[in-house]
Formats: C-alpha cells, sequence, structure tokens
C-alpha cells in the first residue's frame, strides 16, 4: 500500500514538474516576440522613404542628390534597376528614383536602398473565373 502511495505521488510530482515547464516556455516566447516588434518598430522610426529625381551623382563622394538632399550610398546599399541589381555607375541626372534612407549619427543620410528609374507596376492578380449561378 505504501508503494502504491509513494509511486503516485511520484507519478504526480513529476507532472506537476512537466506542466510547469511547458506553461513557462510559452511565456518566454512572447517576451522574445515582443522585442523583436519592437526592434522592428525602432528600426522603422529611424528610417523614412524617399522619391524624386536625381539632379547630380558625384562618384568621387558615391552621393545621390535628389531635390535639396544628399544621400550617401554605401557599402550595404541594395542598388535595383528594373528589379535588377545595379551599381551606382547605372545612375543618371534627371532619373527617377526613390528607396529608403536613415539618418546617420553624423547627419548624413544613409541610402538602405536605392530604386533607380521608375516604381515597377505590381504584376495583376489573375482574376478568379465566376461562379455560375444554378
Amino acid at each position: 500500500m505504501t508503494r502504491i502511495i509513494s509511486r503516485i505521488a511520484l507519478a504526480s510530482l513529476l507532472a506537476a514538474f512537466t506542466l510547469g515547464v511547458v506553461t513557462q516556455l510559452p511565456a518566454q516566447e512572447q517576451k522574445d516576440e515582443s522585442s523583436t516588434a519592437a526592434a522592428v518598430k525602432e528600426k522603422k522610426k529611424d528610417t523614412a522613404p524617399f522619391h524624386g529625381k536625381i539632379s547630380a551623382v558625384d562618384m568621387t563622394a558615391k552621393t545621390i542628390t535628389v531635390g535639396e538632399r544628399i544621400f550617401q550610398v554605401t557599402s550595404s546599399t541594395k542598388i535595383m534597376k528594373a528589379g535588377k541589381p545595379a551599381t551606382l555607375d547605372e545612375a543618371t541626372v534627371g532619373e527617377e528614383v526613390g528607396g529608403l534612407y536613415k539618418k546617420a549619427e553624423d547627419g548624413k543620410l544613409e541610402l538602405l536602398s536605392l530604386r533607380l528609374g521608375p516604381k515597377p507596376e505590381k504584376e495583376a492578380k489573375p482574376e478568379e473565373p465566376e461562379k455560375k449561378k444554378e
């Protein structure tokens, strides 16, 4: 009788321990997700979109001027033209551009992404066939 009671008590303790560990895991995952969401939100605050026409390109300083603003092209800037990777050499004065930039600690506007040329049109979604009413 004592053995049965001790086995039941041991099984209950193991079940309670397992349940406690399982309920703590999702709580830890939620904290990680909220910190990730906060990091994404913080990153969005630091960045801003832009668009316009290039009024000057300086290959030596690796900058482009759009309107009154001068943007710095860095080694991490993602440059695209017609949906394909491109280089700063392909940028021309008067060309339509757009992208995303951030303000650096030194006050410069650093390009995160640069799209050369007009904004590509979104592909039209194939229309669903109309359902026949019977």
